[in-house]
């Protein structure tokens, strides 16, 4: 389990620095996923636990990718 949350954390960093680079506000990034902010707040804090497509909608929204490898 201790290894999921420090991939949640990891992703969620990764979302942070993509929507701040973009200049975008948590409520900007929400509204252009369809998301709430509050869902956005918790994928970038790696907490809660937001859907798989919802944390794949914000990555397809800011550019970002996936990698998945054993």
């Amino acid at each position: 389990m201790a290894r999921t949350d420090e991939l949640a954390t990891e992703i969620g960093r990764s979302i942070r620095r993509a929507r701040k680079d973009a200049g975008l506000t948590q409520q900007q990034l929400g509204e252009l996923a369809g998301l709430s902010d509050r869902t956005i707040r918790e994928i970038e804090i790696g907490s809660g636990s937001p859907g798989l497509r919802s944390v794949l909608t914000v990555l397809a929204v800011l550019g970002l990718s996936v990698n998945v490898a054993p």
